[in-house]
């Protein structure tokens, strides 16, 4: 299942799309739904969105500025404009953002379920494309200084790491950082710093010492509601039933079970 956020400032929409729509009919579910774009951004950069299916029109950003948001932070989730008829060629200078296609308002089940099908199967060609290049990119990372100085960045300072420290820690341009990095590892910066975070989160849970909201803070989520959803997404687990799993508290130390 791919993970969709859904963005529009019309909350029956939003709920009418994330809750009646059959989505996992077509390989998705409803990962979270936003307001706004900038809303839309922040838990896209938390981690656990594989595509974006957004409104153009919203107060505070727009959905064509959540897509040159996204592109320019290097987070590359393919988007969905949902968009009313005069609004398109408004919304095509969007394209160069990674945009991929759009419905009209009034929203149609058939063409929502058309462009989805799409969707999902150039992000299978792309899932498989990667896995396979990883593979390769991972055996070539140890050898490779411009791959092993990302990856130590990130390693150093998950909570704080960013594209474009990263780029500053390479002395290049961010959109080619995030580009070469892609083409030498078959993955994006963002999956890398997000499973970084979610493996040290993973290590602090297990060492049983930080309460979850700590834990999420030194992990760099300033909301833990988006780092709850983030793991859980990615382990398959809540954290502190992912710790129980994993190493119980220990009850006879009298130290009170991270929350």
């Amino acid at each position: 299942m791919y993970r969709l956020l859904i963005v529009d400032d019309e909350e029956d929409i939003r709920r009418g799309l994330a809750e009646l729509f059959p989505w996992g009919e077509i390989g998705f579910e409803v990962a979270g739904t936003a307001e706004n774009g900038r809303q839309a951004l922040e838990l896209v950069a938390a981690g656990g969105v594989d595509a974006v299916f957004s409104d153009i029109r919203m107060p505070l950003m727009s959905g064509i500025e959540l897509a040159k948001a996204l592109s320019e932070a290097g987070l590359a989730v393919p988007v969905v404009f949902l968009s009313a008829y005069k609004d398109f060629s408004y919304a095509r200078q969007a394209l160069q953002y990674g945009v991929r296609d759009y419905v009209l308002k009034p929203t149609d089940y058939a063409d929502i379920r058309s462009v989805f099908t799409k969707l999902r199967r150039e992000m299978d060609r792309g899932r498989h494309a990667a896995a396979r290049a990883r593979g390769a990119g991972r055996a070539a990372a140890g050898g490779d200084p411009f791959v092993s100085a990302i990856i130590n960045y990130v390693e150093r300072d998950c909570a704080n790491a960013s594209l474009k420290g990263a780029a500053r820690a390479v002395g290049m341009n961010p959109q080619y950082v995030s580009r070469l990095f892609r083409e030498r590892t078959g993955e994006n910066f963002h999956t890398l710093l997000a499973r970084t975070r979610m493996e040290k989160a993973a290590h602090l849970l297990r060492d049983g010492g930080y309460r979850a909201y700590q834990i999420s803070a030194m992990v760099g989520y300033s909301n833990q509601k988006n780092f709850t959803r983030a793991f859980k997404q990615h382990f398959g687990a809540a954290p502190l039933a992912f710790r129980r799993q994993g190493n119980p508290p220990d009850v006879s130390s009298g130290r009170e079970a991270p929350r």
